[in-house]
């Protein structure tokens, strides 16, 4: 029945926003990937621009970019912020492909780099999106020589920190389990190492962060507050490199280059703290062994199988490890916790205009406590694990539509609280019926669309579905809270199903080069939940599923803004230059 549903909701409004096609002129598509010249790196959201046509489109998160105009020579422009920018004349008499490399305006010598499409914040109809590179994120001042992305986020408007010594965050009021955060399309259940004085994510292997505060596209769901999305690096094409650092707390180590140049490339980086080695000294007796320590691992690899065809496999592996053991010798405690991820994805180019990516991913987040005193031991052990698969398309009809639509689907286990020990002889086993089992699955699709001059729109809709599933029992109780009947569910089987519309609609309405206005209404559905304790410093917040006695938390957001470059006579002077034909049409770097 989802999938109906799904398929029926996708292809009506496929039907809806794909445009007439034009006899009246041969229309030809030009597209390709925008890249880093010294590294081969993909860069995300850079801008082409077509003079002439006054038309543009940014890459996605792979890179890529596509448009379509009519038959002509054309003066092409390929600039992203930081990059040198790039001017070629193209006679467009066919569709056609082109890969533009950019030089970072570090390796430019004595050459002032204008941006094009500075007014980008302006022109689209995003709202509360901000992206930031690493580059950007490493000149900001650092805490213990660490470099931290999520203590960045803190420092945006509309966020606030979850506490001193905490990872999580709060956007516009929502709680910290209303954040979607993503590596390379993993979702990462606790972001935070030292206890939460650090995050998980290792800047050497980061290549771009995006922040969405509010109206978030349909491509995304599952939480209702907002959308940290983080891009590994892919390593480097060209040559092989290697950078570290050595920190107050922590060194780290990161290794890439090309697997084959041109072809394909790897990226190794891993962290590690050393508090436990530069305190092993000083503990002696029977407290010998206690200690703290944690380590992440990022990798990642791609190779291009053809000029259509392009893979990629990344993965996380992280783990904080606290020990501790009484000087009296009589206690000890053994607490560690991580995360782990793995991302398969294949990128295929069906033509010209239509761009999918297929991923396979698994996660897991767990966190184990053993303790023992005497005759008596006690362990805990609370967690949950993912499998995911997704495809997502765009499809690019013309210059003034950028379709996408997606499925996703997630099969979850949650072990909430899982409670084992000894009394001396006598063995304490855990409860199955604590562990949960649920589907999630998802359907979207939305068109960014110019309608006007003036007004551009993104209208999406998204359906998600989610079901408990057995080995379940459920009870019902009578008002004393004594148990009264129960409900065997075997394994597979559908206890609780829930799901729902999720329409997002962003417009933005141009007042004139430099201003306009947007607005945005959005609903959300979240169906897995975090349950806090905040007695204690320890990542014991556990995450559950709705059941069929907790829903699924809905919300609707509105917002509405006001947005302007006030500095008009510094923006988008590029661009400008090229509308009135001032820019000489070379293929040069401005």
């Amino acid at each position: 029945m989802f999938l109906k549903t799904g398929v029926r909701v996708i292809t009506l409004l496929l039907l809806l926003t794909i445009p007439f096609a034009s006899f009246a002129q041969k229309k030809v598509t030009l597209s390709g990937y925008m890249k880093d010249a010294e590294s081969g790196e993909s860069l995300i959201g850079a801008t082409v621009f077509i003079k002439e046509a006054k038309v543009s489109e940014q890459t996605n998160a792979y890179g890529f970019y596509s448009l379509t105009v009519p038959a002509g020579k054309y003066v092409v422009v390929f600039a992203y912020v930081g990059y040198g920018t790039m001017i070629d004349t193209m006679a467009l008499i066919e569709s056609r492909s082109f890969n533009a490399e950019l030089h970072n305006k570090s390796i430019l010598k004595e050459v002032e780099i204008t941006a094009a499409r500075k007014d980008e914040n302006v022109k689209s109809t995003e709202m509360g999106k901000i992206s930031m590179s690493i580059d950007k994120i490493k000149t900001l001042p650092v805490i213990l020589g660490e470099v931290d992305i999520m203590k960045t986020l803190q420092l945006l408007p509309g966020v606030m920190s979850a506490g001193d010594g905490n990872t999580g965050f709060y956007v516009r009021g929502g709680g910290p389990d209303q954040n979607l955060v993503l590596l390379d399309d993993a979702v990462i259940y606790n972001t935070g190492h030292l206890f939460g004085f650090f995050s998980v994510f290792n800047s050497d292997a980061i290549k771009d962060v995006t922040l969405i505060k509010g109206g978030a596209a349909a491509n995304y769901g599952g939480r209702l507050s907002s959308v940290v999305d983080v891009s590994m690096k892919d390593g480097n094409m060209k040559e092989f490199h290697a950078e570290g650092g050595i920190g107050l707390i922590a060194s780290r180590l990161t290794l890439e280059g090309p697997i084959k140049k041109n072809k394909g490339s790897f990226m190794l980086a891993g962290r590690r703290t050393y508090v436990d080695v530069l305190t092993k000294p000083f503990i002696t007796g029977n407290a010998k062994g206690s200690g703290y320590y944690f380590y992440d691992l990022n990798l990642k690899a791609n190779y291009i199988l053809s000029d259509k065809d392009r893979v990629y496999l990344s993965g996380y592996m992280g783990l904080d490890k606290f020990t501790f053991n009484s000087p009296d010798g009589k206690f000890s405690a053994n607490i560690p916790w991580g995360n782990t991820t793995l991302t398969a994805r294949w990128n295929h180019l069906f033509t010209d205009k239509l761009f999918v990516n297929t991923t396979l991913l698994y996660n897991d987040y767990h966190f184990n406590f053993s303790s023992g005193e005497d005759l008596i031991g006690i362990k805990l052990f609370s967690g949950i694990h993912d499998y995911n698969a997704k495809t997502d398309l765009e499809y690019y009809p013309n210059s003034s539509n950028h379709i996408k639509a997606g499925l996703a689907y997630t099969y979850h286990t949650f072990t909430p609280n899982q409670i084992s020990g000894n009394i001396d002889s006598v063995q304490l086993q855990p409860n199955s019926a604590y562990i949960k089992h649920a589907h999630e699955a998802a359907v979207y699709v939305l068109d960014d669309i110019d309608v006007t001059k003036w007004f551009r729109a993104n209208i999406g809709l998204r359906y998600s579905f989610f079901a408990q599933t057995g080995p379940y029992t459920s009870y019902k109780y009578d008002n004393n809270g004594n148990k009264t009947d129960s409900t065997v569910y075997g394994a597979g089987k559908i206890v609780q199903p829930y799901g729902g519309l999720e329409p997002r609609v962003n417009f933005r309405f141009a007042l004139n080069d430099a201003s306009s206005i947007k607005t945005s209404v959005a609903r959300t559905y979240q169906y897995i939940h975090l349950v806090s304790n905040n007695a204690t410093t320890l990542p014991t917040d556990v995450w559950v599923p709705s059941t069929d006695i907790v829903k699924p938390e809905i919300a609707w957001q509105y917002s509405a803004g006001y947005f302007r470059n006030f500095f008009g006579e510094h923006t988008g002077d590029f661009c400008r230059s090229l509308l009135q034909g001032n820019a000489e049409p070379d293929r040069i770097y401005e």
